[in-house]
């Protein structure tokens, strides 16, 4: 096929890029005719170790680490490894296709890109790297309410992007940041709810990673003996758009990353309850995503509240240490959704993580830092050949299992082989 393919057939047009500007990963280059710098990248992982030898310590470890003890950050790889699959034969496979209807919509494949915070500290311009990679692709990317580039200029260049809010429990910081979502052209609002206090992101303090940001000797050596990222990103963007904001936490522009407001711009989101998630249904006319659900009884909550969708997530485990794993709890999650979209983050690095993730229940899934670091380390050519090779691990993956849909992906390809429920 063509690089320059169109999207998905019957995709809504006004949600999905046109087919000037989008392809789907089937229509990406493969490996072999990749560009020569990224013909070494082979996975996800590739991305990500060669980030660590890209970015300053403070930013990789802000990126690759969790809190306290990292137990819910392994737990999320872990989980994927106690299923192995059973594979169906002499099935035809022949015209398998990855494209996903999901919340009304054609995605190309099942999988998204997760929110990040601060990428455009790691990668120059990150949210629109992610952006336009992800229109490119005909998949959504999700804007991270703490991201640093204005949400109009985002959603101006990613049609398939939604954007991802942090909230304090206050009505006059929520409807205004509503309306000015929706007046971005936004159609799918995630509210996330796992943060209601910052977590103890002890490798943040030993790396040197805070916000606000805090200048200091060390902080300065770091840039200086990683001259790619201070001259690439660092410099670069100081030179070209001044000091960075968190543009996109109120219906305002946000404090700069080394204001000492920043905690009292955050706000008191222990006070954020179920009815704010009820005062959004009914001023947002779009779709509405509730991310960082874990317990079945939540996603009964949520589906009573008007959401129509969920995200199984602990924060990449981020959050509460020792908070089990997604994949774990996901059957319940989705016996409860009745209707729902149910979506899934968290240790995905393969195509077949997807594929056990859809499996045991999800309808989607979405993927962090990998492409965090592919937009590190190579920019948005980076970014979306780390989408070209989930997609063609999907493909490949799901040809061997005897797959031609992934919505038909259920439990009986799946063989427990160790732990628990």
């Amino acid at each position: 096929m063509s690089p320059e393919g169109p999207v998905p057939d019957g995709a809504d047009v006004e949600q999905a890029p046109q087919a000037s500007t989008a392809q789907q990963p089937s229509e990406a280059r493969p490996a072999e005719r990749a560009p020569r710098n990224l013909r070494a990248f082979l996975s996800l992982e590739d991305f990500e170790r060669a980030a660590r030898r890209r970015l300053p310590r403070m930013l990789h470890g802000f990126i690759s680490g969790a809190c306290e003890t990292d137990a819910s950050l392994r737990d999320n790889r872990d989980a994927f490894a106690e299923w192995g699959f059973v594979p169906r034969v002499l099935v035809d496979t022949s015209n398998r296709e990855t494209v996903t209807e999901l919340l009304g919509r054609r995605y190309a494949a099942p999988f998204g890109i997760a929110p990040m915070g601060a990428s455009a500290l790691s990668a120059y311009r990150g949210d629109l790297v992610f952006a336009r990679a992800a229109a490119a692709a005909a998949l959504p990317m999700i804007l991270s309410a703490s991201s640093l580039i204005p949400m109009e200029e985002v959603r101006a260049e990613g049609p398939t992007a939604w954007y991802q809010a942090y909230l304090p429990g206050d009505t006059d910081r929520i409807e205004p940041l509503v309306d000015r979502v929706a007046a971005a052209g936004f159609d799918t609002f995630v509210l996330t709810v796992d943060v209601p206090v910052s977590a103890n992101r002890e490798n943040n303090v030993r790396n040197g990673y805070s916000l606000p940001l805090k200048p200091t000797p060390g902080l300065a050596w770091q840039g200086i003996t990683h001259p790619q990222w201070l001259f690439g990103t660092a410099l670069r963007t100081l030179a070209n758009h001044g000091m960075p904001h968190f543009e996109n936490m109120d219906a305002y522009r946000g404090p700069p990353v080394l204001s000492r407001d920043l905690q009292r711009a955050f706000g008191q989101r222990d006070g954020l309850h179920w009815g704010h998630l009820e005062l959004i249904r009914n001023r947002w006319h779009g779709h509405l995503v509730v991310k960082g659900v874990m317990s079945p009884e939540d996603a009964r909550i949520a589906r009573e509240s008007g959401a129509d969708g969920v995200i199984v997530s602990n924060h990449g485990g981020r959050q509460l240490d020792g908070t089990a794993s997604p994949l774990r709890v996901l059957p319940a999650v989705a016996e409860e959704a009745r209707g729902m979209a149910v979506m899934l983050d968290g240790g995905v690095r393969r195509g077949t993580d997807i594929l056990k993730a859809l499996a045991l229940g999800a309808h989607f899934v979405f993927v962090g830092r990998p492409f965090i670091c592919a937009a590190a380390v190579r920019g948005e050519p980076g970014v979306r050949h780390a989408i070209t090779l989930l997609w063609e691990e999907l493909q490949r993956n799901m040809a061997m299992l005897g797959v031609s849909d992934p919505a038909r992906m259920g439990p009986e390809f799946l063989l427990r082989l160790r732990g628990g429920g």
